[in-house]
């Protein structure tokens, strides 16, 4: 019982810990030297896919890692893996349907998902890799400061 508790919380703390690594690597990677894969992101996309898709490969990485190790020996990692690839699927169904609709999604009710489709959308105000704000995803500041601090760096929102 306690061996299935502990999986449970590598589970969920891999889950949580993903939003903070998303910030982090959407911050100084993506904003930063992956800049080059990124960009294509933050311009009208022309097809079914951009440059920034390989980020999602890229990132696969870890979970596929994890799943096979926890599968073949390193049990912990097992939940690891499940707990990265579960931020995965939600940050694409969200991320990608709603916020972006490359595929359709009903249009979110929640005051929650409002405010992180409307922060993500002042994050992609920014055309550049500099002066951005809102890196995280599941975790949105409050529209109001983020409106603010954008419009203190002289970026319209409307």
């Amino acid at each position: 019982m306690i061996q299935l508790l502990v999986y449970i919380a590598l589970y969920l703390g891999s889950v949580v810990f993903m939003e903070g690594f998303a910030w982090v690597m959407h911050r100084y990677v993506m904003h930063g030297w992956g800049w080059v894969w990124h960009r294509s992101h933050h311009e009208p996309r022309t097809g079914p896919f951009e440059l920034n898709d390989l980020f999602a490969v890229v990132f696969a990485a870890p979970a596929i890692f994890a799943i096979y190790f926890g599968v073949h020996g390193t049990p912990w990692l097992l939940p690891v893996g499940l707990g990265i690839t579960t931020y995965g699927a939600i940050y694409f169904l969200f991320h990608d349907g709603l916020v972006h609709r490359r595929f359709v999604m009903p249009r979110p009710r929640s005051a929650y998902w409002k405010r992180l489709i409307q922060a993500h959308r002042f994050h992609h105000a920014v055309h550049t890799r500099e002066g951005a704000v809102s890196f995280g995803f599941l975790m949105a500041p409050d529209v109001r400061k983020l409106k603010a601090e954008l419009a203190r760096r002289g970026v319209q929102t409307e």
